[in-house]
């Protein structure tokens, strides 16, 4: 099973599985993976494209482009998601992220990012890398400028983020 370790978290790609039993029944995750699943979790906005990371895992040439769990390895608890959106065939991918409002401003989801975009640097055929925040997110800002992003826009008050491989 692909997994990505750092300090303080544990990085999961949803598989069918996990995204099948998100889409059923989020508690099902807890039997699966033995995690446990806090009740502000998963977001609307994740359980609305679920049915689009089921796809993505159902294609191993998608594996670890799609949505990723984010465990915090001490506590055995899933804190947040982050991932992508599925490569494309120009190897281009959009970035995003999410975390629990009781674990942000600690550092995780930089320690996240950054294990993700490090990951995906080793991949073959990645030619670029794309996110979005709102422009009033100076977490997100910081986020992006520490991996390495180059902020090249911004419109509609969202900032528009590119690293060129």
């Amino acid at each position: 099973m692909l997994k990505l370790k750092t300090e303080r978290l544990e990085l999961i790609p949803y598989s069918l599985e996990v995204a099948a039993a998100a889409i059923a029944d989020k508690y099902q995750i807890e039997k699966l993976l033995n995690v446990k699943i806090p009740s502000d979790w998963p977001w609307s906005e994740v359980e609305e494209v679920l049915p689009f990371f089921a796809q993505l895992a159902a294609d191993p040439l998608q594996l670890g482009w799609g949505a990723w769990l984010m465990i915090h390895s001490r506590e055995n608890t899933i804190i947040g998601d982050l991932g992508f959106g599925g490569k494309n065939e120009l190897g281009i991918v959009e970035m995003g992220y999410n975390v629990l409002p009781v674990y942000q401003n600690q550092g995780y989801g930089f320690e996240a990012v950054q294990a993700l975009v490090n990951w995906a640097l080793t991949q073959p055929n990645l030619h670029k890398i794309i996110a979005t925040c709102p422009q009033d997110h100076l977490a997100s800002k910081r986020i992006l400028e520490k991996v390495g992003m180059q902020l090249k826009s911004c419109e509609e008050g969202l900032l528009k983020w590119e690293m060129t491989v």
